[in-house]
């Protein structure tokens, strides 16, 4: 498993399916479906913000938003911390990073459960507290380094770390269960499950997740990812867009975005396609697309990205992804070889 070239491409297609998906949905997030096509049409490579983008005003095509840049914030502790979060330790970097955002006069901020958790941690509410009001998408779209560093062969071992990288902000069955769905699907891509397989590794982990943190109210995510799997695959193609958006729902909410991003993963069309359209659903389609590119490119490898988009992507954000694929994939090794040692590992189905 040391230095396994697989494991890497796998892993580093999948942030950089995080990045490319963002970056697609940074000039049309928050937007209507018609005002999407009004101003772009349908997406099909990186586009500036147009005249109707409030919050990402003046960016230009293929920069990424705080979908991509809260993950590798979350990677980057998670390679310090050797594949431990300090609940406290994030807080304090996610009121750093936003007063950067401020100080550049962006718009693209914390999200609404992030900042209320945020700010009653420096209020002094104990972490375990803080997050239990937040059900929206912010800790599933920068999850995606947990997949990556965590094996899904014990989803319970699994949901242990989403929770320990969610709690300050989303300490919610339903912001749990949208981050636990992420991260296994992403999981089970580096250890070479397919689609098939990934989606039903990722309904395990959102039932699972269900169960930890604060109740809210909401529709089951396991539940409803488990509808809209078997309905979408009854519509003609040409439908399951619309059906996506108009019924799965591509608010903030988790149990609309995380369903609506693991639904367009479902369909299985070209990964690239698929970013495409995430960008063209209307909502939060940055966050939608972050986390179905994550997935896709789990599943898929490197191979799924054009090479253009990966090199603007790179180029215009300054990525620089293999340290951090280097360390969370070290952190894999050693809990793979943990769990071996204890007789509990049991590998994903390569596809």
């Amino acid at each position: 498993m040391p230095g396994d070239p697989v494991l890497t491409d796998r892993a580093t297609a999948s942030l950089l399916g995080l990045a490319i998906g963002d970056a697609l949905g940074m000039p049309t997030q928050s937007m209507s479906r018609a005002q999407i096509v009004a101003d772009h049409g349908r997406i099909t490579d990186f586009a500036d913000a147009g005249p109707h983008q409030r919050i990402a005003h003046g960016m230009t095509a293929g920069s990424i938003t705080d979908d991509t840049e809260q993950a590798i914030l979350l990677a980057r502790m998670l390679v310090d911390g050797g594949g431990r979060i300090d609940p406290r330790e994030f807080a304090d970097r996610l009121v750093e990073w936003e007063r950067g955002m401020q100080a550049k006069g962006s718009l693209d901020l914390l999200g609404p459960s992030t900042k209320a958790a945020v700010t009653r941690i420096l209020e002094g509410v104990p972490v375990a507290e803080a997050g239990s009001g937040g059900t929206t998408n912010g800790a599933a779209m920068r999850i995606a380094p947990v997949g990556i560093a965590t094996p899904c062969d014990n989803l319970d071992a699994l949901v242990d770390a989403v929770v320990e990288a969610s709690m300050v902000t989303h300490n919610t069955g339903l912001g749990i269960a949208g981050a636990s769905a992420i991260a296994a699907a992403v999981s089970a891509g580096i250890d070479g499950a397919g689609v098939g397989e990934a989606l039903d590794i990722a309904t395990a982990a959102a039932r699972l997740g269900s169960a930890r943190g604060s109740w809210a109210a909401g529709g089951d995510i396991a539940a409803r990812l488990g509808w809209a799997r078997s309905w979408l695959v009854r519509l003609p193609a040409d439908e399951r867009l619309e059906a996506i958006a108009e019924v799965v729902g591509t608010s903030v909410a988790s149990q609309e975005s995380v369903v609506a991003a693991l639904a367009l993963v479902a369909i299985e069309q070209d990964p690239w396609v698929t970013l495409g359209d995430a960008a063209s659903l209307g909502g939060d389609t940055d966050t939608i697309g972050a986390m179905a590119g994550a997935v896709l490119g789990a599943i898929h490898g490197t191979l799924a990205w054009p090479g253009a988009a990966v090199d603007t992507v790179a180029r215009v954000n300054g990525l620089d992804l293999p340290p951090l694929v280097d360390g969370l994939l070290a952190i894999r090794r050693g809990r793979v070889t943990r769990a071996s040692a204890g007789g509990q590992t049991v590998p994903v189905r390569p596809s």
